[in-house]
């Protein structure tokens, strides 16, 4: 299958491309990076002329910004990558007939749930970043039915700039630890992410989707996993609530997603603390 793949430049983008490569024509697109086409998603006459020009049979729509903390102080332009750009290619694939799948996130909900969302939940984004994802959900479920809308939480990826690369290296340099500790969602490797996408694309069964590890733990119990099976099960990490932890963006509080839908075609995740030892191994191997 010729598929178009944007955000391929990312840490979840090169890890799907490396795993479609194989079985695909991947046709990698972003603004930087080592890629095949150089695209800025925001303008609509480059985007839909690159469609024109490749003429693929999917696009995989990863590109985003997800800097939460940054779209909370400029969400005009959250609004514009993360939404209006979504919609864009929204409009492209449904005028070209050709599927699109979107990767969103679990900031679309509110968390004011006391049980998993399950993808028929209605989202009520409550920050800027979520709202601009929401908006991208909406402009594609919208105008092409043709779609997959894939939400994932809390990833994690090889390459550094992470929450598990950043607790590491402030236990390594011995820095005192304050964890948020009422928080609360699914920690996702990207690597069983990307696995998890390239099996749902072979279904052809468009929806929603919620393809996250499996379990639910808090900021403060995953700093401490990291911690426990990194060499630093004596280093304390203090307990602190969200309204503590100053930011830009405030997350939701409660918003671990159910697996309802991916398990029904035979695609779950592993445990978040299987996925977790399995990253740590890979680190030491590197």
């Amino acid at each position: 299958m010729r598929i178009l793949l944007t955000g391929a430049a990312g840490k979840l983008g090169s890890q799907l491309r490396q795993q479609l490569a194989e079985r695909h024509d991947v046709i990698d697109t972003d603004i930087v990076g080592d890629v095949r086409h150089v695209l800025d998603l925001t303008n609509y006459a480059d985007a839909r002329d690159l469609v024109r020009r490749t003429s693929p049979e999917l696009i995989l729509h990863l590109a985003a910004w997800t800097d939460v903390n940054g779209c909370a102080l400029d969400p005009n332009k959250a609004l514009l990558v993360n939404g209006v750009a979504t919609a864009h290619l929204a409009a492209i694939t449904s005028q070209r007939n050709i599927p699109i799948l979107y990767v969103s996130s679990n900031e679309v909900f509110d968390g004011a749930k006391d049980q998993p969302y399950t993808e028929v939940d209605r989202p009520n984004p409550i920050n800027p970043y979520g709202y601009s994802k929401w908006y991208g959900e909406r402009a594609i479920t919208e105008v092409n039915p043709q779609h997959y809308i894939v939400r994932s939480a809390w990833l994690f990826a090889h390459g550094g700039g992470n929450f598990v690369h950043a607790i590491r290296s402030a236990a390594a340099a011995g820095k005192p630890l304050r964890v948020v500790s009422n928080e609360v969602a699914n920690p996702t490797y990207t690597d069983d992410l990307a696995a998890a996408i390239a099996k749902l694309i072979e279904t052809e069964r468009f929806g929603s989707y919620h393809l996250v590890n499996q379990g639910a733990v808090s900021r403060w119990q995953f700093a401490r996993a990291i911690l426990d099976k990194s060499g630093y099960a004596d280093t304390p990490i203090a307990r602190i609530s969200r309204h503590e932890w100053q930011r830009p963006s405030l997350p939701p509080e409660y918003s671990p997603m159910a697996n309802i839908a991916g398990r029904s075609l035979g695609i779950e995740l592993r445990p978040w603390g299987e996925a977790l030892r399995a990253f740590l191994r890979a680190e030491a191997a590197a």
